[in-house]
């Protein structure tokens, strides 16, 4: 067998992952390999539906087929995700920052109102409610 590289399209990886039943039959695939029509099974949509789904999932190669005599097994192939995984990780660090510049803003206001405000005293008061 021929070494060679595989790329994948982050575009049709997104694309993949743009639709709710995509995620949910990679959701399924996650827990291990699934013949279609158990896959099929699991949804509420017809069939046909599901197949236009899993070859959506395999042009983007988020999932692989083989076949287990009159069965087409799927499993997941999590290669592709490494494009999201690497998109996100830009976000990952610009929430990190700025979660980090509100934690320091939110302290040091505490830090001025807690030095500015004097303690406050009790008052005790007598049954009658004088003081």
């Amino acid at each position: 067998m021929r070494n060679r590289s595989v790329t994948y399209s982050s575009e049709a990886t997104f694309q993949a992952l743009a639709d709710p039943t995509r995620r949910a039959v990679l959701d399924l695939l996650r827990r291990g390999s699934q013949p279609a029509g158990e896959i099929a099974g699991a949804f509420p949509v017809s069939r046909p539906a599901i197949s236009k789904h899993l070859r959506l999932l395999r042009r983007a190669h988020l999932v692989r087929e083989h076949r287990e005599g009159r069965h087409r097994v799927y499993h997941l192939n999590p290669e592709p995700l490494r494009a999201v995984d690497s998109w996100l990780d830009q976000y990952r660090t610009f929430w990190k920052m700025n979660l980090n510049n509100l934690k320091t803003f939110v302290e040091s206001e505490y830090a001025k109102e807690t030095r500015q405000k004097p303690a406050s005293k009790p008052t005790h008061k007598n049954l009658k409610g004088e003081v």
